[in-house]
């Protein structure tokens, strides 16, 4: 489906080149996308690898695909040629923002480097390299994959399950998404400073940097208690109790109870008041400190309680709490719907933007693309006619087909 390419949204009018791959690029311009920005989305031969990670599948192209890249036009290129390198820099002409996820030194390997081609030809151009560790170092140009740099940025230490005490990996891709977060915001950083300077510049962004900035309160414990090395602590949190997952008769409910007046409160509304008054859970130091007899406390009075029921009560009393649902459950919720988190587009269906803006909202303009669907028309707003297409289809250089890999 070709998008609706009417003005939209607060990155109206600004031009991204994306040659990102994966998840942690193509995350970071999905959000770019759904606030108006034009994505134009450059593939190599083969495709963006994750077209191939399902099943699911929607006419060969993954879940894992579909939903990271709505709202952008895909372009094959072959980027080894000299002619598909002319393409991509008469895509960049007129270009804000060029991401890419190459392994370090690729594009300089191929006389496109930011320092000595794009920098020159395109003083104005922001370009985002994300990789695993950056390029130089002791882990410079190694390939970084979101779990190995959970693992490596101390992820597994902290999280795990309560009775096995196992380190375990995050179960959604935390460190490629947050790293496509992060990417967003410097992004948009550079562009704000452009508008003082008129320079662009080049963004350096790693797995592992964005990994080990987020592993909080951890780092600040570690520092603060002298050294002392966290640990795994399952469901419950380092610095607060109770915050923990409790089963009820109908379902299992979380509950955060961060301070002495929701404290009471939970005490309260689970009729175990005496627990306000015990020197063992005085205050949350105390509670933290015996955070498993206070666990065990409370058991019975969850057990004795409709799930759903408690939550609601205990959010209307002020109380942090809620139901552990699925994600099925999650995608029919009232409130999903409510907030606009489940987007609907002929056949495509995904959670919607979190970004909510009172003018400018973000929007779902087109589906995901196929591979090179949108190639046509994107070279020939670049000036290419019918038969400069043509040659460049007959040369390799426009890739129609995904290529194997040999």
């Amino acid at each position: 489906m070709s998008p609706n390419t009417s003005p939209f949204g607060a990155l109206a009018g600004l031009k991204v080149v994306d040659l990102a791959r994966v998840l942690g690029g193509p995350y970071c311009t999905q959000i770019l996308a759904d606030h108006g920005a034009k994505v134009i989305k450059v593939e190599p031969p083969q495709g963006d690898e994750v077209r191939d990670w399902g099943p699911p599948f929607h006419e060969g192209d993954a879940s894992y695909f579909v939903g990271l890249n709505r709202n952008k036009r895909s372009i094959g290129l072959d980027l080894t040629t000299g002619e598909g390198r002319e393409v991509f820099l008469r895509l960049l002409e007129d270009a804000d923002v060029l991401i890419e996820n190459y392994k370090t030194g690729t594009l300089e390997k191929w006389g496109i480097g930011y320092e000595e081609t794009l920098s020159k030809k395109f003083p104005r151009l922001i370009h985002c390299r994300i990789s695993g560790y950056g390029a130089d170092g002791p882990l410079g140009g190694f390939p970084g994959y979101d779990a190995i740099v959970q693992a490596m940025a101390g992820w597994f230490s902290i999280n795990g399950g309560d009775a096995d005490k196992e380190p375990t990996r995050v179960g959604i891709a935390a460190v490629d998404m947050g790293t496509g977060l992060y990417s967003c915001v410097a992004i948009l950083m550079a562009l704000f400073e452009r508008q003082a300077s008129g320079k662009g510049q080049f963004i350096d962004m790693t797995l592992y940097d964005c990994a080990v900035s987020l592993m909080h309160p951890h780092i600040p414990n570690y520092y603060l208690s002298g050294g002392k090395v966290p640990g795994i602590t399952g469901n419950q949190h380092s610095n607060i109790a109770p915050y923990d997952k409790f089963p009820t008769k109908t379902c299992d409910v979380f509950i955060g109870a961060g301070n002495n007046r929701a404290y009471a409160r939970l005490c309260q509304e689970l009729g175990r008041p005496d627990l306000v008054d015990d020197p063992r859970f005085a205050n949350n130091s105390e509670r933290v400190a015996n955070r498993a007899e206070l666990r065990e406390e409370l058991l019975d009075a969850f057990a004795a309680v409709d799930g759903e029921a408690l939550c609601l009560k205990l959010l209307s009393a002020g109380i942090p709490a809620g139901p552990v649902l699925d994600t099925g459950q999650v995608m029919n919720a009232e409130h999903t719907k409510h907030r606009n988190m489940a987007y609907k587009l002929d056949w495509y269906e995904g959670a919607g933007t979190p970004i909510k803006f009172s003018r400018t909202p973000g929007e779902l303009r087109s589906t995901p693309p196929a591979f090179g669907a949108q190639a046509d028309e994107i070279l020939a707003e670049h000036g290419y006619d019918a038969d400069a297409i043509a040659a460049l289809a007959q040369s390799g250089a426009l890739v129609r087909e995904r290529r194997k890999l040999k």
